[in-house]
């Protein structure tokens, strides 16, 4: 059984500076050129935060995105910069960062947020229901829900805040935003980090049918990929042996409580029900799966 009793809602690290609570993370300011980001066991669900945590998914987030920042290091920089976290908070702190935090460079982040998808599933499904596209990209007639394309496609969206919800924007609009040359590299990069990812799971039975990616820049304008990559929370997982097109494929994701919510008479606006355990534990236990299964590794 997961300890569901040493999860980890909010951090609390008075001798840095927070700059940012986001969904699951929180930033704090370490000097100059480094930033501090910590995954909480916070679980966000229709742009909403839970009042209940999932115990280790923090620590599992930040885990495998740096078994996928290694790997992929050679497709693009990334914002690691291999300074223990412990290092820079007071030692009376540290515990709280136990597998979950980083160090990671100051980078300016690019204003959108690049999606690729490889299946058709989700919001991509419902604009191609209505307009046989996905952010104005033409796409073949005749594909059935979780079909996968002909080629994997470069889908950004806008960022958007807490509780607010992205929306998916054309190229054009990412070109007017931060450039042609700029775009291109982000479609590039970001396309050659998904089929690099997509195949090294399809070996570990599991499908990545799409992800995310956040960039930024350095002071001398290189582009690092950022944030988190590839984990269940910036990516729809889905068991090889049980993918059907056709069907909606269950997901190694927050889907059992998705589910429970849709269920409960919750009308998706804040504040959001207390999850039972169970279903907080099946949570827990789902994410543990898909880590394992992917990196091949222990939680530390």
């Amino acid at each position: 059984m997961t300890d569901m009793t040493s999860a980890l809602l909010n951090t609390d690290i008075t001798s840095l500076k927070r700059l940012h609570q986001g969904k699951v993370r929180d930033i704090y300011d370490v000097d100059d050129a480094h930033l501090l980001m910590v995954s909480s066991d916070r679980l966000s669900a229709f742009d909403v935060i839970l009042p209940t945590a999932i115990a280790k998914k923090g620590a599992m987030l930040t885990q495998m995105a740096n078994f996928w920042f290694e790997k992929l290091s050679h497709v693009v920089p990334n914002h690691l910069t291999g300074i223990d976290p412990a290092s820079v908070v007071s030692p009376s702190e540290a515990a709280q960062l136990a597998g979950r935090a980083v160090v990671v460079k100051k980078l300016k982040p690019l204003p959108v947020e690049a999606i690729v998808r490889g299946y058709i599933i989700g919001s991509g499904w419902k604009e191609y229901q209505a307009k046989g596209s996905i952010c104005e990209i033409p796409l073949p007639e005749g594909l059935r829900i979780a079909d996968k394309l002909p080629e994997p496609i470069f889908t950004p969206s806008s960022k958007a805040d807490v509780g607010d919800h992205d929306e998916n924007i054309s190229v054009a609009a990412v070109e007017a935003l931060i450039g042609k040359e700029m775009t291109d590299k982000v479609a590039k990069v970001a396309l050659q980090l998904y089929r690099e990812a997509a195949d090294y799971a399809l070996t570990k039975g599991v499908i990545i049918a799409d992800t995310k990616f956040e960039f930024g820049l350095d002071a001398q304008g290189v582009l690092h990929v950022m944030d988190e990559v590839l984990t269940p929370d910036s990516s729809r997982f889905w068991p090889l042996e049980s993918y059907k097109a056709g069907q909606n494929p269950p997901s190694y994701d927050k889907q059992f409580v998705r589910d429970w919510l849709e269920s409960s008479g919750w009308d998706k606006t804040p504040p959001a029900p207390i999850l039972p355990d169970d279903i907080a534990q099946k949570t827990s236990e789902k994410y543990m799966e898909v880590y394992s299964k992917l990196t091949g590794r222990a939680l530390v």
